[in-house]
This record gives C-alpha cells, sequence and structure tokens, in this order.
C-alpha cells in the first residue's frame, strides 16, 4: 500500500508513511543537516535498527525513551524509530536547567536517556543521583555511542500493532509558570495532524527547512507531516537569520515553520534581500504574538503565502491566518479550522456570545489525553460543554470579531489586576512597537503598595538607536490609558527567551522584584 491510500484511511502510522515512501522512492533525500543527510531508504533502515535495537533491550509498547540533544539526523532516526516499536519518545530541552532535566526524566519513566555531550555537561552536577542508562547520539563519552547500541544495519524490528490511543510522545511544557507537565499527545493526535497539516502542499517536491528544535511541538507539527508525505527536511542545529536564508537559497526551500522573533531577525537580516527566496510556497508561524506590521512587511518582500497558527500544545482548537488572503486581519491569529470548535467562557464557564471577551477554549481532534500523571491538573486544563463535550482550556483571553476572526488578547497569567481593573500587556506592547526606536518591547505586572501591581516595560532598542528610557516611557503613557501608565521603563539588549522563542515574563518579573524596586 503506497502513502496516498494510507492518508485515506481514519487512522495510521507515519512510521507505516515512511516505509512506503522507501519503497516508492528510496533515494530521495528524506532529512538533511549541513554535508550530511539520509534519504527514505536509510532512514526507514535506521528506523528499524532503532526499533529492533529497543526491542532487544526489552521495551514494548507503552515504554518511554527520553532524548535530549540538538537536532541531528541520529536524533531524527531515534525518535521515529521508537514510535515504530510502538515505544513513546519524550523530547527534552537541552537548555533546562540540570535539576529539572532530571526531574523531567525521572517524571517520564524513560528506560533509555539519549544525550549529547553539551546535555552531558548540563547534567553534571546531578549525575550521581542519575541510573537511567544513557546512550550518546553524537557518539561521545556522554554515554554508550550510539552505533555501539544499534544492532547491525538490515536489523528488523517484530512487527507491532499500535493502539491510535496510545502515547506517541510526552511533551514538556516550558515551566515558565511553574514546574513543567507533560503534555501526553497520544497516535491518533499526529495523524489528525498530518492529514491537516497534508494541505499545505508537502509533497514530494517539497523542501522544509526547519530552525527550530525538534523537542517542540511546533517543530514537530512541521517535521512530521513533511516526512509523511514525503518531502525532504532540512535541520539547523541552531538557528542563525544569516545562515537560515543562505541554506533556503542553497535548497530551494518550499516550506518553513518558524517562530516571530526569528522572522522578524530574518527581515532585518541586512543581506536579505540579495537572497533568492523565490522558491518559498509557504511560511508557517507560530508560538508568539506576531505584529500585523512584520506580517505586512513578510507579505510585500517574502516569496509565498504566510500562514500564522494559534493553538496550545496541549491541542484543542487551532486557528489560521491565510494573511495574504486576508490582509485586513492581520491583527487576528485567524479563523478555527475546519473541525475545529473554539468558543469563549467566562471566570465562571459559562459559554459568552460573540464578541465578548473571555477565556478561550477548543475542541477537535487533536487533543492531548492529560498531563503525565497529573489528573488534578488535567481537570483543570478541561472543560465540558453542556452536552458534555470535552474542550481544553487555553489560558489566554480573546474575543471573535464579526466574521469568526479570533483577537487575542493576553495569556490570564499574564494580565496585571491595578487597582482592581484589568490591564492587557500586549495592549500596551502594542503601543511601544508604535515607536520607531522599538524593536522589541515585554510589558509584566510588578507588585505594587498602592495597586496591587502595576506594569513595567522592557524594551529592546531597534538597530541603529539608543532611545532614552525616560523619553519612552513619556511618549507611551500619553497614548495609553490612565490604568495601563507605565510605572518604571527599562531598555535592556535582549529579552530572555525559551529557546523556541517564548518571552520569558517570569524571568523579567523576578529579576525586577530582585533588585527591591517597588513602583
Amino acid at each position: 500500500m503506497d502513502a496516498a491510500d494510507l492518508l485515506r484511511h481514519d487512522f495510521g502510522t507515519l512510521a507505516d508513511l515512511i516505509a512506503a515512501h522507501a519503497r516508492r522512492q528510496p533515494g530521495h533525500r528524506a532529512i538533511v543537516q549541513e554535508d550530511r543527510a539520509l534519504d527514505y531508504a536509510a532512514l526507514d533502515a535506521e528506523m528499524d535498527r532503532v526499533a529492533a535495537s529497543l526491542q532487544r533491550d526489552g521495551l514494548r509498547p507503552g515504554a518511554t525513551i527520553a532524548i535530549c540533544a540538538r537536532s541531528s539526523l541520529e536524533y531524527a532516526a531515534v525518535f521515529l524509530g521508537a514510535t515504530r516499536a510502538g515505544i513513546t519518545a519524550a523530547p527534552l530541552a537541552p537548555d533546562t536547567r540540570p535539576q529539572g532535566l532530571a526531574a523531567m526524566v525521572a517524571d517520564a519513566d524513560a528506560a533509555i536517556l539519549y544525550l549529547d555531550q553539551t546535555v552531558a555537561a548540563t547534567l553534571a552536577p546531578v549525575a550521581p543521583a542519575m541510573t537511567i542508562r544513557r546512550v550518546a547520539l553524537d557518539g561521545s563519552a556522554a554515554g554508550t555511542p550510539l552505533a555501539n547500541w544499534l544492532l547491525p544495519k538490515g536489523s528488523a524490528p517484530k512487527p507491532v500493532a499500535v493502539d491510535p490511543d496510545a502515547a506517541f510522545n510526552i511533551i514538556y511544557s516550558s515551566g515558565t509558570t511553574g514546574a513543567p507537565k507533560g503534555i501526553v499527545m497520544p497516535y491518533s493526535f499526529r495523524w489528525a495532524q498530518l492529514k491537516v497539516f497534508s494541505t499545505l502542499g508537502y509533497g514530494t517536491d517539497a523542501v522544509t527547512l526547519l530552525a527550530i528544535p525538534l523537542y517542540s511541538n511546533m517543530t514537530l507539527s512541521a517535521f512530521l507531516p513533511a516526512l509523511g508525505m514525503g518531502a525532504t527536511v532540512v535541520l539547523m542545529a541552531k538557528f542563525d537569520a544569516g545562515r537560515y536564508l543562505a541554506l533556503a537559497q542553497q535548497h530551494r526551500a518550499t516550506h518553513s515553520m518558524l517562530v516571530p522573533v526569528q522572522v522578524q531577525r530574518i527581515m532585518q537580516h541586512p543581506d536579505f534581500d540579495r537572497h533568492d527566496l523565490s522558491s518559498f510556497r509557504t511560511k508557517s508561524c507560530a508560538s508568539e504574538p506576531f505584529s500585523a506590521e512584520i506580517k505586512a512587511d513578510v507579505l510585500a518582500r517574502w516569496p509565498g503565502e504566510l500562514f500564522e497558527y494559534y493553538g496550545m500544545t496541549e491541542g484543542g482548537g487551532v486557528c489560521m491566518l491565510d494573511a495574504r488572503a486576508r490582509p485586513d486581519k492581520l491583527h487576528t491569529v485567524g479563523h478555527p479550522l475546519p473541525g475545529h470548535d473554539m468558543r469563549v467562557i467566562d471566570d465562571e464557564g459559562r459559554e459568552l456570545p460573540q464578541g465578548a471577551a473571555g477565556e478561550i477554549v477548543g475542541r477537535s481532534a487533536t487533543m492531548m489525553t492529560g498531563y503525565h500523571k497529573l489528573p488534578e491538573k488535567t481537570a483543570e486544563a478541561e472543560w465540558f460543554d453542556p452536552q458534555g463535550r470535552r474542550f481544553i482550556r487555553t489560558g489566554d483571553g480573546g474575543r471573535f470579531d464579526e466574521d469568526g476572526y479570533l483577537i487575542l488578547l493576553d495569556r490570564k497569567k499574564d494580565m496585571i489586576i491595578s487597582g482592581g481593573l484589568n490591564v492587557y500587556p500586549s495592549d500596551i506592547e502594542s503601543v511601544l512597537r508604535e515607536h520607531p526606536d522599538v524593536g522589541e518591547a515585554a510589558v509584566v505586572g510588578v507588585p505594587s503598595r498602592r495597586w496591587g501591581e502595576t506594569p513595567v516595560a522592557f524594551v529592546v532598542p531597534a538597530p541603529g538607536t539608543a532611545p532614552p528610557a525616560d523619553a519612552l516611557l513619556e511618549w507611551t503613557n500619553e497614548r495609553v490609558g490612565k490604568p495601563q501608565r507605565l510605572a518604571a521603563l527599562e531598555v535592556v539588549d535582549k529579552l530572555p527567551r525559551s529557546e523556541i522563542g517564548k518571552i520569558l515574563k517570569r524571568n523579567l518579573r523576578d529579576a525586577w522584584i530582585a533588585k527591591g524596586k517597588s513602583p
């Protein structure tokens, strides 16, 4: 059965799709990284070796492995090979602190940790307490070298029947508001997601350039469908705007998944207009607020379509904005995808009418099973409509306009309650970004003796500028409402971000409080 036949089924597996591509186009490049590549025949064979090696070690469907390393061909082969054996993969962020990383490995009940030398150095302070078996993807002394752990070439696993409800992967939340939670996604989630993204033209002539790490669910939402459709994926181990442009031109990239800050840096690169990007069909963007001004710049200067996605790693509903088709909606995150039911509720869980602002909830075929070993937290993330249908709470505030397009307000956790009034940081940030000397801006609520909380801004200057903080503060406060007025503004070199581009507002708030400032 070929890939097209498999995709017509209600359920299937990515491992079977890759096997079908290996039969149909064995020499077609599947994954490329710098000067190395795996074609579909080689990728399929490596997946077999990984799956067979896991079975040799006694791992059966339902077992878990952890992977923590920079993106590489070996990383991809281990991740995908585990799924062929029906084993759950838990990809972990390499930039996590050692105690947090050890805690996630333990929480996942991982039988093996696949890592590289950099991660081994990170884990050094907690290594004596970790008894988990290690396999080094880079062949270093971080563990048993991958080449030694693998069975010989040509090894094949015993076939396994995959339950659609079984865990495909566990993605750990960033932990920006507390301890990371393991988000369990079933095989059915990934199959449904693959079918949704198959409409973006990930055919055998497509080349997807990925500049965000493989532990991110956003990356996987592009990586897995691209391979499922037989495309070529080009991996970047670390993002650099200049290198991204060079790779896009070299490989004639047709697709890419990015976060807004990456798009901004690419558009601002002095050599942007010197690169041939005419091969692009689609750029997709998600994860963080994406300003209308940058979207408009992309439409003007970067060939191909621009799609913005809004959704949660936990799943639920997903909105998509086709920016070129709806330039009048660039201030929104789009309209719910077909089959995605999204609603707005108040603090008491009552559904609100269209146009009213509240918390966004969503339901679709792509929903997490729950948080790993956290039934109470899972229950907190769920909302049920009067018919008993399960929705996932986003924790985001927003409203739908008259055309059904979603306008985001803010994360509930980021909302500032100042003098009893709700203040949305995004409103103040959008005003700040109107100033020509402001490159990036983040607003957080800090404790205030007078107001309970009050907004403070952190600003990264636009290239070639050096705006005085007091002048920016005065300029902003002249343009916002009285409850939104900033108590202080700091000009900083950069904003703290996670590896996938999320601004770590808690870090900004904690650093401010640690300075002993109290506006």
